[in-house]
């Protein structure tokens, strides 16, 4: 049980270094794509670097994998519909928010997914737990401010809250493919939801990219949410959702910092007060010991598996 840990533990940190590249870099090729059509090329190069891989035979265990089957088709359709929503929202935000606020946000996703796990599904919430999906509240809050002595959020900022609400959904929903293969998960979000976001972009009149934009948007999308999402599904099935999203956080920490660094900003103190109060609520989060999950251990999931709190497939943020 401990090494499965350990293991879990390096793939959710693993998976949210490499999202951690997102807001930085899709808020420079942001200048020249439009938003949808953003998100499409993301989750298009997620799709289709998988499909590279797993036509080489680079990506090992594919056939020792179980595959989706019928009475998988309602989780994995409602997956693909908020993977089409959520990225749009974000990429929608980060056009008008800076890049080191949205990688905090993103934390928001903790709140959201730890929520509809409790209210929908039935799933237990420790004290620790709560009082860190407070922090990160708070934090996602003063974050969102347009400005000192304002109460009024920012619509990028909003944006960002509501893509995280949708991949908390998405989170709770797709727990039910537990066990199933990754890679085709990986295949199936990257291709049906950038095609539907690729679609839906065509149908708002956004202009196709240059061929260079694009080349470049279907790299960050491999990394950013295809390999994301492969470590991240690795690492739910031995940590759980609560956990996995727990460790994971620190993408939006890393993501800050490039993105001050990239765009060579002086963090303000709403800024610092704000990610000290995420920091806390993720330390709570990240050190709940209740069990590897954070959830009761009862019986097996849908899967059959061996139950250790909800499962989570989700990208980001793939994860996502």
């Amino acid at each position: 049980m401990n090494k499965n840990r350990l293991s879990g533990t390096g793939y959710a940190v693993l998976a949210g270094a490499l999202y951690a590249a997102n807001a930085p870099c899709s808020k420079i090729l942001l200048s020249g794509i439009a938003p949808t059509m953003m998100a499409a090329f993301l989750y298009l190069g997620a799709g289709l670097g998988m499909l590279l891989l797993m036509g080489a035979g680079e990506a090992k265990g594919t056939g020792r994998e179980e595959k989706l089957s019928k009475e998988d088709l309602p989780y994995t359709v409602a997956m693909v519909l908020l993977d089409i929503l959520a990225p749009v929202c974000l990429m929608t935000g980060l056009k008008t928010t800076e890049a080191a606020n949205v990688s905090l946000l993103n934390n928001f996703e903790i709140v959201a997914t730890g929520l509809i796990a409790c209210f929908l599904f039935g799933e237990k919430i420790s004290k620790r737990l709560g009082t860190a999906i407070v922090l990160v509240t708070l934090a996602s809050m003063i974050l969102s401010f347009t400005g000192p002595g304002s109460l009024s959020f920012s619509p990028g900022s909003l944006f960002v809250l509501l893509a995280c609400v949708f991949w908390g959904f998405e989170n709770n929903c797709t727990r039910k493919l537990s066990g199933k293969d990754p890679q085709e998960i990986v295949l199936i979000k990257g291709i049906f939801s950038g095609g539907g976001s690729f679609l839906i972009a065509l149908l708002r009149g956004e202009a196709v990219p240059g061929a260079g934009a694009i080349l470049l948007s279907l790299l960050l999308g491999f990394v950013a949410y295809g390999l994301s999402i492969f470590f991240y599904i690795r690492a739910q099935r031995s940590l759980g959702a609560a956990k996995t999203s727990a460790y994971y956080a620190v993408s939006p920490f890393i993501g800050a910092t490039a993105s001050l660094i990239i765009f060579r900003q002086v963090p303000g103190t709403v800024f610092l007060c704000a990610c000290a109060v995420m920091a806390a609520g993720t330390y709570l989060a990240s050190t709940d010991g209740k069990n590897e999950a954070g959830f009761p251990q009862t019986g097996k999931n849908e899967a059959g598996f061996p139950r250790t709190g909800k499962m989570r497939q989700g990208f980001h943020g793939l994860e996502k």
